[in-house]
């Protein structure tokens, strides 16, 4: 008989990204990083001119960070416990938009803090890796986890029977990102794990349609 399955996103859900990223770029590259901002490509600024950082250095600088400085990211609060929770009764995936060849590296970070796991790399909207995610694993049932509201809507869109949980665990960032349950494609917003365990429990186990 298939086993539940989760599938969970990784920066700002697992682990923290944007903190230690705008933490490195201002120490080693004098660089502010405004998370406040609705346009990713106008955050971030050099500290001592005050001009905006062109569009090549800033996907530069971000595969630099994820190349060298991954050490630097930490588990969100309770992601780790919530995992090994999940997991005595569910398998578990993470689904996370990097590109391939980092799909070791980000593998070994999370078994490094305590979650093992199978890590598939994508690019672009979520929907039709999930999907093929979804006919490899034929789940009795399945929960998705994001923080980014549009990759919901492309689940929502392609794989309307997952159970669909918009969870942003940063707090620097989650005021500022698009809700993916007023948008109609999560069917719950909840930003810490110490609230979302126990809605992600009940999904898997048939508690609540």
């Amino acid at each position: 008989m298939s086993r539940p399955l989760v599938i969970s996103d990784c920066d700002e859900v697992l682990l923290h990204m944007i903190a230690p990223y705008r933490d490195w770029l201002l120490e080693k590259h004098g660089i502010l990083f405004d998370v406040s901002t609705h346009d990713f490509m106008r955050a971030m600024r050099y500290a001592k001119s005050g001009e905006l950082v062109e569009t090549d250095d800033i996907w530069r600088l971000l595969n630099l960070f994820f190349d060298t400085e991954m050490p630097r990211q930490y588990p969100i609060s309770g992601s780790v416990a919530a995992m090994q929770a999940l997991a005595q009764d569910a398998d578990i995936v993470v689904l996370t938009n990097l590109l391939d060849h980092r799909q070791e590296a980000r593998t070994a970070q999370l078994a490094e803090h305590g979650i093992h796991v199978r890590v598939f790399t994508n690019q672009g909207p979520k929907g039709p890796a999930l999907k093929a995610i979804l006919d490899e694993y034929q789940p009795s049932r399945a929960v998705f986890i994001d923080d980014i509201a549009q990759h919901h809507g492309s689940a929502a869109e392609i794989t309307p029977e997952v159970a669909r949980l918009h969870l942003c665990g940063e707090p620097l960032l989650a005021p500022y990102i698009p809700c993916a349950l007023v948008a109609g494609h999560a069917h719950a917003r909840i930003d810490t794990w110490e609230h979302a365990l126990p809605w992600l429990l009940a999904r898997l186990h048939g508690d609540k349609e």
